[in-house]
């Protein structure tokens, strides 16, 4: 049989319809109708005829395949198929540990960054999709640790930026996000390709939080801070002088803003409803039935609502709380929001909004090395002269819990109002009485003491 040329090679045209050409026994030239010629092996490998395409065409360079070495492959692919060996799956297996190889190499270089967003789409799912953990994230983990590889995480990594974090004095806040670093790395030791990637374990299990909080922080984090009845009449004070010290300045434009009216009704209803100021902070309007003077919580809005079986919370406004929402009305019953975000189109403002607000007003107890931009700066809420402390919303919840044990409530229907689950679970299923007129008349006793405390003008 003669063999094809170089030169019939080049001679070969492209027809309407590929062709092919035999260049030598075994070996193949497909010329295509667009002229890429292509080189075809045909081989028997234990009875059966197989054939494979080599890689390169046709031709001269780099991506090419010359006469003389596709002559030189299929001698070499024959004598393996007389071997017994078949090139074909040989090739596979190559290709498939070379892949193999290249995805470990890449594996092992995989940085926190991409174990932090698997783990924030597979691992975990808090509320409004998991923006709050995104954000303490972006904020002190990624920039620190966020390309360094998974596998070469140590604890001191993780040590020195909760220390980082530490110098703004925020306590609570490492103490929360050494547990949300925690959780991801437990979350990775379950999953692949991590779990391979961990050799030494979870390298945030040997960080102690009491190397890093001040000693003088309770870990136990159990605030008993309770606002005294001349706190309270305090707080008003300031709101009322706040707002005359606005509403008589020269020039508006500079002069200290008061605290926003829906910011102290939200305080007033925390102390009157005892609801969570997240709760609050999520009501619609569609939620409050001013004419029945109820205020109902969907399970979604719930503290734990992923876990919460529960359903919606009602509760029944006292006369003082409904003066409150109706107060409300008069500023956002524009907005299906109850307390709506100024700038975020349909939303209703960030749960932590006032919190911000008050703990902005009593800087003395922060410890922030320098004013946050934007933000307001100064000691305008602090009560008692600091004596007791800082307070916050949730203090609110407490000091209103207290004024019902006063008013001698009972504490079923107190631990009801506060929406906290009561009794074992038998206790919920034989015993499903809803207490609804107990907690009406609790919340109408609470309402009366704060309005009494306040002084009839409120």
């Amino acid at each position: 049989m003669a063999k094809l040329t170089v030169r019939a090679i080049e001679a070969a045209r492209p027809k309407p319809t590929a062709y092919r050409l035999t260049v030598d026994r075994g070996l193949y030239l497909r010329v295509a109708a667009d002229g890429v010629k292509t080189w075809h092996v045909r081989y028997v490998v234990n009875g059966s005829q197989i054939e494979v395409r080599l890689p390169k065409p046709y031709g001269s360079g780099d991506g090419y395949m010359s006469l003389a070495e596709a002559n030189t492959e299929n001698v070499r692919i024959q004598s393996l198929a007389r071997d017994g060996t078949d090139f074909k799956k040989q090739r596979a297996k190559q290709e498939k540990d070379q892949a193999d190889a290249e995805l470990q190499a890449l594996t092992t270089r995989l940085p926190v960054r991409t174990l932090f967003e698997k783990w924030l789409t597979n691992g975990v799912a808090r509320k409004n999709n998991n923006q709050s953990l995104r954000r303490a994230f972006e904020k002190d983990v990624l920039p620190q640790i966020g390309d360094v590889p998974v596998k070469d995480v140590t604890a001191d990594h993780i040590r020195d930026l909760l220390r980082k974090v530490a110098i703004r004095g925020v306590n609570r806040t490492i103490v929360l996000l050494l547990a949300d670093i925690q959780q991801m790395f437990r979350w990775a030791e379950e999953e692949q390709p991590w779990r391979r990637l961990l050799v030494d374990g979870d390298p945030s299990k040997r960080i102690q939080i009491q190397t890093l909080v001040t000693p003088d922080y309770d870990l136990s984090n159990i605030s008993n801070r309770i606002l005294t009845d001349n706190e309270i009449r305090e707080l008003q004070d300031i709101f009322d002088r706040m707002q005359h010290q606005y509403n008589d300045a020269p020039d508006r434009r500079n002069a200290t803003r008061p605290v926003k009216s829906e910011t102290k009704i939200a305080l007033w209803l925390c102390l009157s409803t005892m609801c969570r100021i997240g709760e609050l902070l999520m009501a619609r309007w569609e939620h409050v039935n001013l004419e029945k003077g109820e205020w109902r919580i969907p399970r979604g809005n719930f503290k734990h609502e992923r876990t919460d079986t529960r359903p919606d919370f009602v509760i029944f406004l006292s006369t003082f709380s409904k003066a409150q929402f109706l107060s409300l009305n008069q500023i956002t019953g524009n907005s299906p929001w109850c307390f709506p975000a100024k700038n975020l189109g349909d939303q209703y403002v960030a749960t932590n909004s006032v919190s911000k607000q008050v703990g902005d007003r009593q800087t003395r107890f922060k410890q922030r090395s320098k004013p946050l931009k934007g933000r307001r700066c100064d000691d305008s809420l602090v009560l008692g002269g600091g004596q007791n402390g800082d307070w916050s919303p949730h203090d609110l919840r407490r000091t209103g819990s207290t004024f019902m044990q006063r008013e001698k409530v009972d504490d079923d229907t107190r631990n009801r109002c506060l929406n906290h689950t009561v009794g074992s679970k038998l206790d919920r299923v034989y015993g499903p009485y809803d207490y609804a007129e107990e907690k009406r008349k609790a919340w109408e006793l609470l309402g009366a003491k704060v309005a009494a405390i306040l002084g009839p003008q409120h």
